[in-house]
């Protein structure tokens, strides 16, 4: 683990503390699960590991804020209207990143592209956003069924992760009948060739 972030200018105690702050200690002890699988997939996939444990740490910063503030931030950084559409789902990473920005003074655009999009995906991934992307799929305080697959698919391939999350996630929610965020399918379709092979 790190002990300073110099992107944040904060000690690994201080950032600690800020998103203690901002969440349940249930989400806590997530993020500290989503660290822990990213730091594991950055030095199998030679991705900066601190960069991949700053966007584990802070990806659901904004997790638990109250929809009138996502609202709020869609407005005053003229975020694209359509935004107010959707929910917190979306809102917590598209959105929350303003908020990191403000609270946190984080500018790294790789770290917060990967927040951004962690729950949406893009046809268009780094290989930082791929990580936490799949990392919060799997970390170890996920219980459902598939994600003993999607840890042993990770560990081989972190294309093939993105495909096979991408997959199981629009299944879901076509099963449960809710709309999905357009660029979860743009996400699906740029990379379902990967589970094709």
């Amino acid at each position: 683990m790190f002990d300073f972030y110099p992107p944040i200018n904060l000690s690994r105690e201080e950032l600690l503390g800020k998103i203690r702050q901002q969440m349940s200690e249930k989400r806590y002890q997530h993020s500290l699960g989503v660290e822990k699988a990213a730091i594991e997939l950055a030095e199998r996939y030679h991705v900066d590991i601190q960069k991949a444990s700053l966007a584990g740490l802070l990806h659901d910063y904004a997790k638990e804020v109250p929809d009138d503030k996502f609202l709020e931030l869609i407005d005053k950084y003229k975020l694209d209207v359509d935004l107010k559409n959707w929910n917190n789902n979306v809102w917590h990473g598209r959105v929350g990143i303003y908020l990191i920005e403000e609270d946190l003074g984080l500018t790294d655009s790789d770290i917060l592209q990967a927040i951004s999009i962690h729950t949406v995906g893009s046809s268009q991934m780094s290989d930082l956003a791929k990580v936490l992307y799949v990392a919060d799929y799997i970390e170890e305080g996920r219980s459902f069924q598939g994600v003993d697959q999607a840890r042993e698919i990770a560990r081989q391939s972190l294309d093939n992760a993105v495909a096979y999350e991408t997959a199981h996630t629009v299944k879901f929610l076509a099963e449960q009948a809710v709309p999905i965020y357009p660029q979860t399918l743009e996400t699906y379709n740029a990379f379902i060739k990967y589970l094709q092979d």
